[in-house]
């Protein structure tokens, strides 16, 4: 680094960043070679026992093993060539058999060459199994199409001419007696980059087309409940819309329910349908990028992925976008029933609030009757006690009408009462008034 870098602050990641779009080139391969293309799905867990049962293939045949995984590895083994690619959720391994010996096609294949027993070991779940045969192209179109059919037991053929016709490409897209594909390569005037470019290409579109099904059988398994759901979700709407007398508590449970299980299914499927519509875009891309020519008679890869794949894929973007829709109404319905459950207990309340009304009322006019019978027997007991001063009074010698005071006292102290007992009410009522 030169004096005038050196002191530049550099991110971290630059030189990953640079080396990312170098991290998985493009094969070379040449006009005679048989490829096996295997994709294997892998937890976190078989990914670490693949890397160490790479490093045994390397033992096994006497070559040093790398030290540490890489997203893309590649090594020759003599005429072998192993290439292994680590992806989200899969890893690829591409064996390229450069040592043909046989004519016939289909009889070695690109994983002839392994150790035995060493594949049957490989740790995850096979999803894509395919061979490849390259072959030059030596005859006429017509002679090359009967020479090819006769070694894809009998399957129909789907191919076409890629790259404005530089080679022929021919496939069933479907499982042999020997339980892997089979695709045929006819290389007319292509460079061993072009032809490597091309393979990698067929091989992507087969392995991302794959990866991109998984989620139709999840898609149909999930179908049913959601019908069932929606019907149930109808129902419901449908009350609600008639103003029917429902069990609130009752439909409030059915709705939770319904929500639970599609929160459920939208946990289980989300990522699923999501890698599922990437893969899609990832084979349409790479399709565009073989820019085919018709081979009479079949339809071209392009026109089968279409009629048959794009379909199953929106099926699962169908199921995906119900579940989000079907989330969405539940969501609906239960502000719609927690509405109505507020509504009532509004009302509940307000029958509440004019029952205690009507007791207060009843408890002031008690209340005024009780201060009535008050002012009667606290003049009651005044007068007695005054009776009885009077009497002390009048037993000391002093002379009075007894009579006539007490018929005086009694009309002034109930006067004097009922003045206090008022007095003291309207206190009560000021100090309610201010608070």
């Amino acid at each position: 680094m030169s004096a005038e870098t050196s002191s530049l602050d550099f991110h971290p990641l630059r030189a990953d960043l640079y080396q990312e779009l170098h991290s998985r080139p493009f094969q070379v391969i040449p006009s005679t070679a048989r490829v096996t293309h295997i994709a294997v799905l892998v937890t976190p867990e078989q990914r670490r026992t693949q890397f160490a049962h790479l490093q045994r293939l390397h033992r096994l045949l006497g070559e040093p093993w790398p030290e540490q995984e890489v997203s893309c590895y590649e090594h020759n083994f003599g005429k072998l060539r192993v290439r292994r690619e680590v992806h989200m959720e899969f890893a690829s391994y591409t064996f390229t058999n450069l040592d043909v010996s046989s004519a016939d096609p289909f009889a070695e294949t690109g994983i002839s060459s392994l150790p035995e027993g060493w594949l049957e070991q490989l740790d995850g779940t096979i999803v894509g199994a395919f061979h490849i045969e390259v072959r030059p192209s030596e005859e006429d179109a017509r002679s090359e199409l009967a020479f090819m059919r006769k070694y894809f037991e009998g399957m129909r053929l789907i191919g076409s001419s890629p790259q404005e016709g530089a080679a022929r490409v021919l496939g069933s897209f479907q499982l042999h007696s020997d339980h892997f594909g089979r695709f045929m390569v006819l290389n007319h005037k292509m460079s061993n980059s072009q032809l490597g470019r091309l393979v990698q290409r067929l091989m992507e579109i087969e392995t991302y087309r794959l990866m991109s099904l998984l989620a139709l059988p999840l898609a149909r398994e999930i179908t049913p409940s959601l019908n069932d759901m929606d019907h149930k979700l109808a129902t419901i709407t449908q009350s609600l819309a008639d103003n029917e007398s429902l069990d609130e508590q009752q439909i409030l449970a059915e709705l939770t329910h319904i929500a639970a299980r599609i929160e459920a299914y939208r946990a289980h499927s989300t990522f699923r349908f999501a890698a599922t519509r990437a893969y899609h875009e990832l084979v349409l891309t790479r399709l565009e990028e073989l820019r085919e020519d018709e081979v009479s008679g079949h339809l071209t890869i392009s026109e089968f992925m279409t009629r048959r794949l794009t379909p199953a894929v929106k099926t699962c973007e169908a199921v995906g976008e119900r579940l989000e829709d079907l989330s969405r109404r539940v969501d609906r319905a239960s502000d719609m029933m927690r509405t109505r459950v507020e509504l009532a207990i509004q009302s509940q309340n307000q029958q509440l609030l004019s029952s205690m009304d009507r007791r207060s009322r009843i408890q002031l006019m008690m209340q005024h009757t009780v201060e009535g019978f008050s002012v009667v027997a606290i003049s009651y007991y005044l007068i007695s006690l005054l009776k009885l001063g009077l009497d002390v009074l009048q037993d000391s010698g002093v002379a009075f009408n007894k009579s006539l005071v007490l018929g005086v006292a009694i009309p002034v102290i109930m006067v004097l009462v009922f003045l206090g007992i008022r007095t003291i009410h309207h206190r009560f009522i000021r100090m309610a008034r201010r608070q």
